[in-house]
């Protein structure tokens, strides 16, 4: 059944920063303007969020006005999202590895101190299906947009629901906000992870201008053996 109270105030507060500083397109400096906040519920539990954002100013830029978000926000939340990617993660992992009825990933969503709904995990399986169909190769609409935006610069993120299980890793762009590829691997060795960078590199048709990763040591040896040579920031 669907929530019919509301959620209580989150009792935890995380402020996050954008760490790109220069406009991508023209070089720029790129102040902070304005804060956006979003409750997001985890399975940590229950966060606010203060977002920090970024613009570029300057006239004529193609992207003077455009808000830069914190680049740390895509590796917790999808966009306009009430949950977290890990508690999407975890439902997904019970359904297609447990085999898991919705009733039953409900109840041990809720035993893990989250609050939702058995209508809500339904929406969670199918943002779960979304992110592992996603795939540049398939989609006109990403390659366009990212053919005029002419750079990308790629988000590297880990979730693992479930300690010794296998990990749900996405690549995000930090310009456009898209996911480009999710992919669910029973292990994060430097060489899978390579192969996963190398299948985004090759299908985004545009330069690579960077990579944003929490700098774990797979990820680093990925990131020199597909991008050698590109700006490596750890979040």
């Amino acid at each position: 059944m669907a929530r019919i109270s509301p959620r209580e105030r989150p009792d935890q507060e995380t402020v996050l920063w954008p760490m790109q500083k220069l406009c991508p397109a023209c070089g720029s400096p790129m102040r902070v303007r304005y804060e956006n906040q979003r409750t997001l519920v985890t399975l940590a539990g229950s966060t606010r969020l203060r977002l920090k954002i970024r613009r570029c100013e300057r006239v004529g830029c193609e992207r003077y006005g455009h808000p830069w978000r914190p680049e740390a926000e895509g590796a917790l939340a999808l966009a306009k999202h009430e949950f977290g990617l890990d508690v999407i993660a975890l439902a997904g992992v019970l359904r297609h590895r447990d085999h898991h009825s919705v009733p039953e990933i409900h109840q041990a969503l809720r035993a893990r101190g989250v609050e939702i709904a058995e209508r809500s995990v339904t929406n969670l399986l199918d943002r779960y299906d979304e992110l592992l169909a996603t795939s540049l190769t398939d989609s006109r609409r990403l390659r366009a947009m990212l053919a005029k935006q002419g750079r990308v610069i790629l988000a590297l993120d880990g979730l693992q629901s479930e300690v010794g299980h296998e990990v749900l890793w996405v690549v995000r762009d930090c310009i456009s906000g898209e996911v480009l590829l999710a992919r669910s691997l029973l292990s994060g060795t430097a060489a899978n992870l390579a192969s996963l960078l190398r299948d985004v590199v090759e299908a985004v048709g545009v330069p690579v201008v960077g990579i944003v990763s929490d700098g774990q040591t797979s990820i680093r040896r990925a990131v020199e053996r597909t991008l050698p040579g590109v700006l490596h920031q750890l979040c």
